[in-house]
Formats: structure tokens, sequence, C-alpha cells
């Protein structure tokens, strides 16, 4: 099966419906939030993604983030979001990756598929290391990350949760 990631703006559009309303029907948190429709058109969904990978997102609080698709021929599986920096809240809760995989693709090994190439593609652009976060309860999150080589940091609790912070070493 050849599996591919993509840059939002080579998504199609059609793969990308059918991915999101999969999602919203599921009734879940859509992970990651960033793939999320809010009801914006598709058109207005690449403009915004592609204004999330400016400086303009630092007046929102937020910081420079690509996101991308995989997809299996037009079929969108899941999304991983790449937030370029790390802000003083991502430090503690989210990391420099959020990604999810679509309900009825699951427990395929797609998620650490996503991961693993997309880790590829940010250590060609210099990151020696990548946090990513998940919730204590989230195992095959924390087994995700752990196949791509994560190392749990420490847990901390926030607002009730315990959230898991893995360190990703890209040069060893």
């Amino acid at each position: 099966m050849r599996l591919k990631i993509v840059k939002y703006d080579k998504v199609p559009e059609t793969g990308y419906l059918e991915y999101i309303k999969e999602w919203e029907l599921s009734g879940e948190k859509i992970v990651p939030m960033a793939s999320e429709r809010r009801g914006e058109s598709f058109e207005d969904l690449l403009a915004k993604w592609s204004k999330d990978e400016t400086d303009e997102v630092y007046k929102k609080s937020f910081v420079p983030a690509t996101l991308y698709f995989l997809v299996h021929k037009k079929k969108v599986l899941g999304a991983i979001h790449f937030r370029h920096e790390l802000n003083e809240s991502l430090q503690y809760n989210g990391g420099h990756i959020g990604y999810g995989i679509r309900p009825s693709e699951r427990k395929k090994g797609y998620a650490t598929k996503m991961l693993v190439t997309l880790l590829d593609t940010v250590k060609a652009k210099g990151y020696k290391k990548i946090l990513i976060t998940c919730d204590e309860g989230n195992t095959a999150s924390a087994k995700t990350i752990e196949s791509a080589n994560g190392i749990l940091y420490d847990k901390i609790e926030l607002e009730g949760e315990t959230t898991l912070r893995h360190w990703i070493y890209l040069e060893l």
C-alpha cells in the first residue's frame, strides 16, 4: 500500500471532506484540532492553513505551524500538525506535533507511519529534537510515540489531567 504525507495544499478536497465528515459524525474531539473545518469552505481552510505557517499567528498567541495529511490514493487517513517552535503553553501540553487517524482507519499502524515520515521531514529541516505530549490514558498514542523512539521525559498535571511529555531525538 502506497501511503504518503501531503501538505494541506495538496490534499484532495473530496478526500478531506470525507475524512472530516467521518470525524464530525463520530462525536469525538477532532485531532489535530487544526484539521477541523468549523463550517468553513475548503478554499477558506486552505487560506487559513496557509496563514498558519506565517508570523501572523503570533497575534493570536499561536506559533507558526504546518498541517499535513496521510493519504492513500485519494483517501485521507489522518492528519498531523507540526508546530515550528514551542511557546510556553506548548512546552507543557501539545508539543511540536499533534496527530490523529480517522476513526475507521485506526489500529492499522497508520499513526506510526505518519509520525515517522513527518520526523524524517523535520529532521531534514534541521530540527534536532521534538517534543510530543499525550494524555496519560491514551495508551495508543503513547505506544505510537515510543515506537518512533520517543523517550518519556516526565508526567505533569494540568487542570486535573496527567500529560505525558516525550522527547524524540532526531540525531543520536
